[in-house]
């Protein structure tokens, strides 16, 4: 079901029937991350926290750590053993002969392209949700979770969260129902009062579907086996 503007009463029943929402973060309510490109000056970032590797080593790591990894995350073989950024680094020509505090400062350079920003609106969002429901964090990212953790508390919104399941905390990536899961298992919910929010129909509502759990699509995303889609998570509350 789509609705460009649904109403209050909609919106009451379209949730209440979940104690807990189960929410994905990039597309959902966190943007403008993944800033992988040609015409990204990684290097730039890496000098902000102190290294002095040439700009040409450190460019073409983060490129080639992102094409490794993104070739591998579509790759149903690579669902439930997907590898750490460290291990792409020392997996990789490029990198795995740098000293380990240069890899360090790499990984840290990559999270700071892929981490995005939580809008006003959508914290705020998050709070109204919060009244009514229980949260959780369900998120794919590559990079270790510091940068998301300081995002999610410069927005204000961390602590409205009981659960915070990052896929680079474990080797698990979407649509593998194992971070679903380990949601659920975290704060004793149940699929049957949970429900997934997110942007993607094959991470999101397939996750979800692999764990027994009902899922709302956002962010243009439509499919007949979701619940319903909306355009926005501000169009819930």
């Amino acid at each position: 079901m789509s609705e460009a503007a649904p109403s209050a009463h909609w919106r009451r029943a379209l949730l209440e029937p979940f104690s807990i929402l189960l929410l994905d973060m990039n597309g959902t309510f966190m943007f403008g991350g993944d800033r992988f490109s040609a015409e990204q000056n990684y290097a730039a970032t890496y000098r902000t926290l102190g290294g002095d590797l040439d700009d040409a080593t450190v460019n073409g790591a983060i490129a080639a750590c992102y094409a490794y990894l993104d070739q591998l995350y579509p790759d149903p073989v690579w669902h439930d053993r997907f590898p750490s950024l460290a291990d792409a680094l020392l997996t990789l020509e490029q990198t795995r002969t740098l000293p380990e505090h240069e890899r360090r400062r790499l990984e840290r350079t990559f999270a700071l392209h892929e981490v995005g920003r939580v809008p006003d609106d959508h914290a705020e969002a998050l709070r109204r949700l919060r009244r009514r429901h229980r949260l959780a964090l369900v998120a794919d990212i590559w990079a270790p979770k510091h940068a998301w953790l300081d995002e999610l508390d410069r927005a204000g919104v961390s602590s409205l969260f009981d659960a915070l399941i990052f896929s680079s905390d474990g080797s698990s990536v979407k649509p593998s129902p194992a971070t679903f899961e380990r949601a659920l298992a975290q704060t004793g919910a149940t699929p049957e009062t949970s429900v997934v929010i997110g942007d993607s129909v094959r991470r999101d509502l397939g996750g979800a579907a692999a764990a027994g759990v009902a899922c709302i699509l956002v962010g243009g995303a439509e499919d007949a086996a979701a619940r319903a889609a909306v355009p926005s998570l501000t169009d819930l509350v």
